[in-house]
């Protein structure tokens, strides 16, 4: 695994730069980076014994198995100029450009970071680390290479540091090198932290595949043989190997239950052909002679993971029962899938790309523009850490768009988070969602490969029941910056539209209506400054605008004022008569809301029970009733149930969603009743009042395909 680079000279990096770097002048940059830092680190050594110079050297060779381009060789060389030898960036600039110090400075930035303990500065540290390195991706690069080069000598340091940095590496730098794609990195790094973490574990593991290595080692040349025969016959053009597995990867399917002997892809085959279209070829071929394992096969051609990784994977019976993983791949996947994007290194030449190549590009750096995201948000160090490890690093699932596109979330994300990983604008106006070709309810958990589709309205805003909704802070922050910046203004003009609405209604202009005579009676009532005030409380469903009309239409009339000065000492919704603070549960029999008449029953140890008073499980209750109503001001939303029949589906269910969105009515969830002559759904829904539901009964009935909407008790 591990192999002494220090009989390694310059030229022998040079050599192997120089496989893919052709220009002269390049390879000369190198040598001189190499002079520069030979003598800035003359007499440092390293813990490990040897030379320091080794470390930088060996940390470029690494970089030269991803193929990197001259300047991140150059600034592997120089990593640590700035950190250990007093060597300045401007120095550096003056000797080898703009661009190798400013990759100098990102990655000597981070080394500057040491914390030995799990407290906030650790916390601080990692979100340094993480940030610093998004700023440049060969920044990451780099710094993975060093950390390589230093596991491949952790024995030199003491026990607990050992086990320190090889948490460090698992936890934080080998997810980032395995969401780059840079496999063969990440791969190793793995093993070495296994290797100080659990060492019985490693060492257990290592025998056993050397127990088994020659039984291994044969049954792989025999099934080689046989499939080069078969491709041969077909006349395609094509590189086979056997595929070793790493340790770290059977420790953690072990981890997960398997036995050692329950493996599949111990035993592993790699075929390299030329067009993608031979990969399904090569396939048909293989399958039409060893049978494939059900629910073994995974199409990663048609359907790319984020990091850009693409391969045809299945598990087949292969030479005398043994059971083999085959991968097929073209030549630029396997390139792909053992550099990442390190293989695309075009990224610093954006302006020059071509469209595709400049989405391969972008799609490869998604994972540092979701962190960047993140640091944007301006949350603490402790909330960004656990931000990218749950979010980011660890527990992921891939959706789709009904186009194909590809986003990937963490595990317990909703349609809302989807719809704001999309886009801002996209969450801001969402007001459902459809997967896989149903509906489904807001808090839905999206699975692996479901296809999402958003429905949208330009007139809906976000709802603050999202943020118990939402399961990633990108979605949770840009839904409170909404209400943060839009809430108010989004409110007036609602509550001005549900107004004007309600005049319409009643055939009586707006201007005539809100004369002076008529706002200083509604100001005076309702007790509040202005008529934004007033409109914003309209909006936000404090006010009815049938209550507001009825201010004036009824003017003659004895007023009752709607809002009243709550009880002292409470400020529950529901108020117990005689008692100021007890524990009120609303029943889910019937659901009342606020408008229903209620009544309270004495629950045996979990206080008030407050039904509505034609609920028909009061006649089963004994006397223990108590007089409760409902306060003037109510802060909560309720849950009420109602069925609506329909003519048709397609567009109907779209449009009562998109009503509901804009009533500020939450869909909780939607069962179907039936789908014969007459469409029938159940629909539970979160509101404020009596007057909200059944205003929004009246607008659905309004519907030309809805024959009928009611309330029911469950």
């Amino acid at each position: 695994m591990t192999k002494d680079y220090n009989n390694y000279t310059i030229e022998d990096l040079v050599k192997k730069a120089s496989t893919y770097i052709e220009k002269e002048e390049e390879l000369e940059k190198i040598r001189n980076a190499y002079k520069f830092a030979e003598e800035k680190h003359m007499g440092q050594y390293r813990a490990s014994g040897e030379a320091y110079i080794y470390h930088p050297l060996c940390t470029a060779i690494i970089l030269t198995t991803v193929n990197a381009d001259c300047d991140t060789i150059c600034a592997g060389l120089l990593h640590d100029v700035i950190e250990d030898c007093d060597v300045s960036k401007k120095e550096l600039e003056e000797l080898f450009g703009k661009d190798i110090a400013k990759l100098v400075d990102g990655v000597s930035k981070i080394s500057k970071m040491h914390f030995s303990t799990e407290n906030e500065a650790l916390v601080e540290y990692y979100k340094k680390i993480i940030v610093g390195m998004s700023e440049d991706v060969r920044v990451i690069i780099i710094k993975l290479a060093d950390r390589l080069h230093n596991m491949r000598t952790l024995w030199a340091l003491p026990q607990d540091r050992q086990k320190v940095k090889a948490k460090e590496v698992l936890e934080i730098l080998a997810p980032i090198a395995h969401h780059l794609g840079i496999h063969k990195i990440k791969s190793e790094l793995e093993d070495l932290s296994l290797r100080y973490l659990k060492p019985d574990v490693f060492y257990d593991i290592a025998e056993k595949l050397n127990t088994t290595k020659l039984e291994r080692d044969n049954a792989v040349a025999e099934m080689i043989k046989t499939v080069s025969d078969m491709l041969m016959e077909h006349n395609i053009k094509f590189e086979i190997k056997g595929r070793s597995k790493s340790i770290y990867s059977i420790y953690k399917k072990m981890e997960g239950g398997k036995k050692f002997s329950e493996l599949y892809d111990l035993l592993a085959i790699r075929i390299l052909v030329e067009t993608e279209q031979e990969c399904y070829t090569v396939l048909g071929i293989i399958h039409s002679k060893f049978r494939p394992i059900p629910k073994r096969f995974k199409d990663y051609v048609a359907m790319p993971k984020v990091n850009g990784y693409q391969s045809l994977h299945t598990t087949i019976f292969g030479i005398e029962g043994f059971l083999f993983e085959v991968q097929i791949r073209t030549n630029a996947m396997d390139e792909i899938a053992e550099n990442g994007v390190a293989a695309h290194w075009a990224y610093k030449e954006k302006k020059s790309l071509n469209g595709q190549n400049q989405n391969v590009t972008e799609a490869k750096l998604q994972f540092f523009k979701s962190i960047m995201e993140l640091d944007e948000e301006k949350l603490s160090s402790e909330e960004f850490v656990n931000s990218v490890k749950d979010e980011i690093l660890n527990n992921n699932i891939y959706v789709f768009t009904p186009k194909g596109d590809i986003f990937e979330l963490p595990k317990g994300a909703t349609p809302i988070d989807f719809a704001y990983k999309i886009h801002t604008a996209v969450g801001d106006t969402m007001v459902g969602a459809i997967v896989n070709n149903n509906i489904v309810s807001l808090n839905y958990e999206l699975k692996d490969n479901d296809i999402v589709k958003i429905i949208t309205n330009r007139n809906s805003t976000p709802s603050k029941e999202w943020l118990t909704i939402a399961k990633t802070t990108q979605a949770k922050s840009k839904i409170k910056n909404f209400f943060g910046k839009n809430e108010k203004d989004v409110y007036i003009e609602r509550g001005r539209e549900s107004i004007e609405k309600e005049l319409r209604k009643k055939k009586q202009a707006f201007n005539e209506f809100f004369n002076d005579e008529n706002i200083e009676i509604i100001l005076k009532e309702t007790k509040v400054s202005d008529l934004d005030e007033l409109f914003l409380s309209i909006g936000n469903n404090k006010f009815s605008p049938n209550y507001i009309t009825s201010l004036i239409t009824k003017k003659d009339q004895p007023i009752e004022v709607k809002l009243k000065a709550p009880p002292k000492n409470t400020d529950a919704d529901i108020i117990v008569e005689g008692i100021d603070k007890i524990k009120v549960n609303v029943a889910n029999c019937c659901n009342p809301l606020p408008g229903d008449d209620i009544i309270g029953y004495i629950t045996k140890g979990n206080g008030i029970s407050v039904h509505r008073n034609n609920c028909a499980n009061l006649e089963y209750l004994d006397n223990r009733m108590v007089s409760v109503k409902w306060n003037e001001e109510i802060k909560s939303k309720y849950l009420t149930t109602i069925i609506i029949y329909l003519k048709e589906y397609d567009k109907a269910m779209l449009e009562i969603m998109q009503k509901a969105s804009v009533s500020n009515i939450s869909i909780d969830n939607m069962k179907t009743l039936s789908k014969t002559d007459t469409f029938m759904y159940e629909i539970d829904l979160w509101v404020k009042s009596l007057d909200h539901l059944n205003n929004f009964i009246r607008d659905l009935s309004s519907l030309k395909y809805v024959y009928d909407v009611t309330r029911v008790m469950k």
